[in-house]
């Protein structure tokens, strides 16, 4: 299919995504966390563009991150300290986990780019004050954007941003409904592309490709397939070689649990409230991540409620080496799961490197005993 060819070729090199926003006279704004209110941030006339490790070998990151550091946040300071993201014209920093706090720092001190702002997000969701917070927080970084432009992000501006923003997620829920409903219809590492093409592309060119590629779905049937189906959780998956292995070894992923995936593109935003008060909103309800609090388990029966719906056979963890949040989590997970009957694995990677014989014989064993 063309247009999913069009988001293969473009996650291969952030800097010529880069290249032709720019043709475009925008500014680009990146970001580290899908907490980052991009619908602000695309309203100010900015670009949102989601950042992500070039896995290059962390040389000038030593100099201010320990080894034991989130290699994700090595990884990005490694890219930014080297001029492999000069194309930046500023960073927004969602204060989530310790590491991409740490981040802000360092980044706030040895960045040179033009804007920089922390939103500090509520921790604790489940409030009347969390709320409150939250749109207090939203108008600061508001304000932050106007003094950038010199220009007011007017509530039209936010309203045909969100319009935007609502169309790409759709759409890409509709993509991951087709995989659920008929396992095989679209390979893992499509759907891989897909979503970190949605966040590093030019969202009106993503816009305009994503109905194609779900027309093009509906039209297609598949045979029925024995693959065990799987369901992935965890932080990040940048790793395109991750889906081919599960696949190789008989399975197909049908959802995740993933701010690479549908924690990002989950939820849209209501349109007949305040814009503000209906990003605000989206926040507050969207499925959490470690760094966010609801109930004491809710992460959990989100991960069984997705694993039930989907028809799951098994659930695979993906943590990445040193994210503690999702290490701190998984013994409760895994607990929550066992008790419910899914079976589950864990498998800890690295951004930068991957053992992927010994995952593709983990994910074959698993597979086979599930």
């Amino acid at each position: 299919m063309k247009e999913i060819k069009i988001f293969h070729d473009a996650v291969k090199d952030a800097s010529a995504i880069a290249s032709r926003i720019k043709k475009n006279h925008k500014k680009i704004i990146g970001y580290l966390c899908s907490y980052a209110p991009e619908e602000l941030i695309y309203a100010a006339g900015f670009h949102p563009i989601r950042l992500f490790s070039s896995k290059s070998d962390i040389i000038l990151a030593e100099n201010h991150l320990q080894a034991y550091c989130c290699s994700l946040v090595r990884g990005v300071l490694e890219d930014s300290l080297s001029g492999r993201l000069d194309f930046l014209d500023g960073t927004v920093f969602p204060h989530t986990c310790d590491s991409i706090q740490r981040l802000s720092d360092i980044w706030r001190m040895n960045g040179r780019y033009e804007f920089f702002a922390d939103v500090i997000l509520p921790a604790k969701l489940n409030t009347q004050s969390a709320g409150t917070y939250m749109v207090d927080v939203l108008t600061r970084f508001k304000k932050d954007l106007e003094t950038a432009t010199g220009k007011e992000i007017t509530d039209a501006d936010l309203q045909e941003s969100i319009k935007k923003f609502n169309l790409i997620r759709s759409n890409l829920s509709k993509i991951y409904a087709f995989q659920s409903k008929k396992p095989g219809i679209i390979k893992g590492t499509d759907l891989y592309a897909i979503v970190k093409g949605s966040m590093m592309m030019d969202r009106d060119e993503v816009a305009d490709l994503l109905p194609a590629i779900v027309s093009n779905l509906e039209k297609t049937e598949t045979p029925a397939s024995s693959d065990k189906r799987i369901i992935i959780s965890g932080s990040i998956c940048d790793s395109p070689d991750i889906y081919t292995s599960i696949e190789k070894a008989g399975g197909i992923i049908v959802g995740d649990d993933l701010c690479t995936g549908r924690r990002w593109f989950k939820g849209e935003i209501p349109n007949d409230k305040n814009p503000i008060d209906a990003i605000a909103e989206r926040l507050l309800d969207r499925m959490i991540c470690p760094a966010k609090h609801a109930t004491p388990t809710a992460r959990a029966e989100n991960i069984v409620s997705l694993a039930r719906k989907n028809k799951a056979d098994g659930v695979i963890f993906i943590l990445l080496k040193f994210c503690d949040p999702h290490a701190f989590d998984y013994p409760y997970l895994k607990d929550f799961l066992d008790r419910e009957g899914i079976k589950n694995l864990l498998i800890e990677i690295d951004d930068q490197q991957q053992n992927l014989g010994q995952l593709s014989t983990r994910f074959e064993t698993f597979i086979h005993y599930i």
